[in-house]
């Protein structure tokens, strides 16, 4: 499979999930959450040269990949990203770590967001691809935003509709979103990309994937409401596609000062999917960000 032979791979059990964890490498430990609609195989076009200076831990989110798929609650609190963030708290602290470094791109940022907000003792430094926080995107929703964002309006729909319409053929739509969402002329490695259609195949697969959404509707913007005051106080690393959406759509950097206190940031020549249309800049930035070799 891949990148994982260079890799231990383990299963933890969670208050909440049993959660598919690849580690390797020596070093401070560096957490990577990926995004929807992948798994931790996102991370293959960097990880190797990660491993050789951070203790690099790759897991699959609740939902995803191999990592365990609880049927949603009728809140849909079991997708919520406190719940998640959770998952990789209590993953972290099985492997003996209190702080630690993280990284996330997409949904996996926005894990990365409510686990710095809700256990800001434990992050030292973050960082967060492609996104800005989810209530100011709901919040300054318009066209522009509806039709590019499309799936956030389709994911939630109730009583099973998004499930049936992407299990109809879910590796056409895979291959859609990974077309959509990049630069033009982006080429994605088969071996990810059928691991990814692999994973995303499964009915379990599709259900958790749009109840992580249909949380990021509902409960997400609770919980982001009632934190509206509170900042993150890790230092905060923003990378985002020159020739994504984000970068047309927002001041980036502008966004994210008005949630986090210490911001720094810029754009790489690529589009939604960073670490692989773009995996050399993304490495210099994490290894500049996260203070290698200090």
């Amino acid at each position: 499979m891949i990148f994982e032979d260079q890799f231990t791979k383990t299963t933890v059990k969670t208050t909440g999930a049993q959660i598919n964890v690849l580690q390797g490498g020596s070093g401070a430990p560096l957490l990577l959450l990926h995004g929807y609609p992948q798994t931790h195989v996102m991370w293959h076009e960097i990880a190797p040269s990660l491993m050789q200076h951070f203790h690099l831990i790759c897991p699959d989110l609740r939902g995803y990949g191999d990592s365990s798929k609880p049927f949603g609650s009728a809140d849909h609190a079991t997708y919520s990203k406190r719940e998640m963030a959770k998952d990789m708290i209590e993953v972290m602290e099985s492997l003996g770590y209190s702080e630690f470094f993280v990284a996330g791109h997409d949904r996996g940022a926005r894990v990365v967001h409510r686990m710095a907000l809700d256990y800001p003792e434990k992050i030292k430094k973050a960082c967060v691809m492609d996104i800005v926080p989810t209530h100011h995107m709901f919040k300054t929703t318009d066209q522009q935003f509806a039709t590019g964002y499309y799936h956030w309006y389709f994911l939630i729909q109730p009583d099973n509709l998004p499930e049936r319409m992407i299990g109809a053929d879910p590796a056409y739509y895979l291959g859609e979103s990974l077309k959509r969402w990049s630069a033009s002329g982006a080429v994605f490695k088969k071996e990810a990309v059928d691991e990814y259609i692999r994973c995303f195949s499964s009915a379990e697969t599709i259900h958790a994937s749009c109840e992580d959404y249909r949380a990021a509707a509902s409960i997400d913007l609770k919980h982001d409401q009632q934190d509206m005051s509170q900042k993150m106080l890790s230092p905060l690393l923003v990378l985002w596609g020159a020739e994504g959406f984000i970068e047309r759509n927002y001041n980036v950097l502008d966004v994210w000062r008005e949630h986090a206190v210490d911001v720094q940031g810029k754009s790489l020549q690529c589009g939604h999917f960073l670490a692989e249309e773009a995996p050399l800049a993304v490495c210099e930035e994490l290894l500049r960000f996260f203070d290698y070799p200090k």
